[in-house]
C-alpha cells in the first residue's frame, strides 16, 4: 500500500459538480493499493499515518501527527501511485492491484481511518471517478509511505 501525504491548510475533492469531502487542516492523502496488497498492509499503513508526525509543537519541530492536532483526513483513490516508470515514457500500471482489490483495499482504509480517527474529520474521493481535487499544502509538506507485504516465511524444511 502507498501513501503519498500532503500536510494542507485545507483541501476538497469534487466530482460531476458536487463536493464530495472537504477538510480544514489535516492531511490530503492519496491512496494506492498494489498487488498482493491485503487488508494487513492497509491496516499497518493507516496507523503509521495517523501517528506520522509532521505538524509543529510548540518549538515549530515536526513532532505533532495528525492525530494529535485533530486534524482532518481527505483520502483520495489513486492507483496511479503505484506507476512503473522505469522504462519508456508511458507509464506501466502492472504493480497497481486490479481494480476490483483497489476498491476493496480502499473502502477497507476509509472504514478503519473512520473508526479510528473519527467519522466527522474523514472524507473521500470516489473509487473509479473522475475527480477534481483542490489543496493548500501548508509548508510545502509532502511525504511517501509505503508498507510492502510481508515475505512469505521461508520453509524451514526446503534443501537447497
Amino acid at each position: 500500500m502507498i501513501a503519498l501525504l500532503q500536510r494542507v491548510s485545507q483541501a476538497s475533492v469534487v466530482v460531476d459538480g458536487q463536493t464530495l469531502g472537504s477538510i480544514g487542516t489535516g492531511l490530503m492523502v492519496l491512496v494506492c493499493a498494489e498487488r498482493n496488497d491485503t487488508p494487513a498492509e492497509a491496516d499497518a499503513l493507516l496507523k503509521k499515518l495517523l501517528a506520522y508526525r509532521v505538524f509543529s509543537d510548540e518549538a515549530g519541530k515536526m513532532n505533532r501527527s495528525v492525530a494529535d492536532v485533530q486534524g482532518g483526513l481527505l483520502l483520495i483513490p489513486q492507483f496511479t501511485l503505484a506507476a512503473d516508470t522505469n522504462s519508456g515514457t508511458r507509464p506501466s500500471f502492472t504493480p497497481a492491484a486490479a481494480p476490483e482489490l483497489g476498491r476493496q483495499l480502499f473502502d477497507h482504509f476509509v472504514a478503519q481511518a473512520r473508526a479510528r480517527h473519527g467519522e466527522q474529520r474523514v472524507g473521500t474521493g470516489r473509487f473509479g471517478a473522475d475527480m477534481k481535487v483542490s489543496l493548500t499544502n501548508d509548508g510545502p509538506v509532502t511525504f511517501w509511505l509505503q508498507v510492502k507485504p510481508k515475505a512469505p516465511a521461508a520453509d524451514m524444511n526446503a534443501t537447497g
